[in-house]
């Protein structure tokens, strides 16, 4: 694993120390993995959403037809996508 320094401002450090006494948190390390997993899962569900857009606009254009095999190849694109940002 590697260390990363970060610095903060005062009041983010205590919001930050607030987090880990409120029992959320053994360490300022876990919090920040965790906010870094949930920025990946975000990142993931906002690239769904164009896929999805794109579906759509494309099945409202009558280039695609929707079909099981059509989400199914949408899954396995995003799954690529995900492991690729791990």
């Amino acid at each position: 694993m590697t260390t990363m320094n970060v610095s903060l401002p005062e009041k983010m450090k205590e919001f930050v120390d607030g987090r880990i006494e409120a029992g959320g948190y053994q360490t300022v390390s876990e919090y920040v993995r965790d906010l870094i997993r949930k920025d990946i899962e975000r990142q993931e569900t906002d690239r769904l959403d164009a896929l999805l857009l794109e579906g759509i606009r494309s099945m409202e254009e009558g280039t695609v037809e929707i079909t099981d095999q059509y989400w199914e190849e949408i899954k396995a694109r995003i799954a690529a996508k995900r492991v690729r940002t791990l």
